[in-house]
């Protein structure tokens, strides 16, 4: 299939690592890489409007599947013009297929060779979800990149389980191609393969023969420890086509994404964002501080001085400690726009540092082994 207005070029490379910054051309706009991307389940990135989420600096969006299937259901969605439009986000959208769903919700689902069957948690009713109805679904959304429906197993698991799920999602992978019938969507495939990185390393052979416009990791950041991360990207990574935009799943933790990007990652997504602001917690240069905390009832600082998104140019860490013990709503909105932007522009940082073949010289720090 002929794809529309979809580009990959590498622009600089890291001199000592594979590390690279890229841009990723869609028909919604470009997304410089490396980049990390908010996560949008049901069309909506947690208590931020797409206006100030476009503050944050983000260019690429994530929804679900899955969720956004359950509802509003994706005919609604397509009525309104795709999920761009519905959701009020001009931007790239990539959706994820409901694979992680297959992890997340094994207590409500059956697998087959056919598909999984997912009772439904709000009102009981069976969904039977092939590889050919989360295309169809993702077809309809109109996301410009939509993901391959996957078999994610749970860490830990045995040899013999991983490998029937890895052969499995080759299998599916091949049905989501034949049943993809949008050209202004990129299908990207995904490499699972669990903690062994022999599987991951076939999986990724057989993946990459059928010359697909992305491919991403998928699989971890599922329980495993974050060493066996690493070693799993650093392993896979460089079985990917150069030339294509890769994507690790759920990951979104600056050490992760700087160990990644070393390896040769582009894309990331995780919810910690968002999901940290509604308990009350910042990142602030990679630490996670609790706003809860006594130490900041007073202190008038601004959250981050080094930072420049909207929270931190307005408010001092004693409104937003007030806000939280208050249990005022604006406080989860402030607490996301800044660590959203706290992500997407670390990102950002490491872009630059490639382009001037600085990436060792500033980010060594995030590449020391873990202890």
């Amino acid at each position: 299939m002929a794809l529309n207005n979809f580009e990959y070029k590498v622009e600089a490379c890291c001199s000592h690592t594979s590390a690279r910054a890229g841009c990723f051309q869609t028909p919604h706009g470009k997304v410089d890489t490396p980049r990390f991307m908010p996560v949008g389940t049901l069309a909506n990135v947690k208590t931020v409007t797409p206006a100030q989420l476009q503050e944050t600096g983000a260019q690429m969006v994530l929804a679900n599947t899955y969720h956004l299937h359950l509802q509003p259901g994706e005919e609604l969605i397509a009525a309104a013009g795709g999920v761009h439009r519905f959701m009020g986000w001009d931007g790239p959208m990539l959706t994820d297929s409901g694979g992680f769903q297959v992890f997340s919700l094994s207590k409500i689902r059956t697998i087959s060779e056919a598909g999984v069957m997912f009772k439904s948690p709000r009102d009981g009713r069976l969904i039977n979800m092939t590889p050919e109805e989360s295309i169809r679904i993702q077809n309809e959304l109109g996301a410009d990149v939509i993901m391959a429906f996957d078999e994610c197993p749970p860490y830990p698991a045995s040899r013999e389980a991983v490998e029937l799920a890895t052969d499995r999602t080759y299998r599916w992978l091949k049905r989501c191609v034949l049943a993809h019938d949008r050209s202004d969507q990129a299908l990207f495939g995904i490499v699972q393969g669990g903690v062994f990185t022999d599987l991951r390393s076939q999986a990724a052979e057989m993946l990459t023969q059928l010359d697909l416009p992305g491919y991403a990791i998928g699989g971890v950041s599922v329980g495993e420890p974050s060493e066996l991360i690493e070693k799993i990207v650093r392993s896979t990574t460089p079985m990917l086509p150069l030339h294509k935009p890769r994507y690790l799943m759920g990951v979104g933790t600056h050490r992760e994404m700087v160990q990644a990007i070393a390896a040769g990652m582009d894309l990331f997504d995780c919810v910690i964002p968002t999901r940290l602001a509604r308990h009350g917690t910042a990142i602030v240069r990679g630490d996670r501080w609790n706003l809860k905390n006594a130490r900041f009832r007073k202190d008038l600082s601004p959250l981050d001085e080094t930072c420049s998104c909207y929270t931190c140019r307005n408010f001092s860490r004693a409104y937003l400690c007030h806000l939280i013990h208050a249990r005022e709503a604006l406080a989860h909105t402030l607490l996301s726009i800044h660590n959203i932007t706290e992500l997407v522009s670390f990102t950002q940082r490491i872009r630059a540092a490639i382009l001037g073949d600085r990436f060792v010289e500033e980010f060594g720090e995030w590449l020391a082994p873990t202890k």
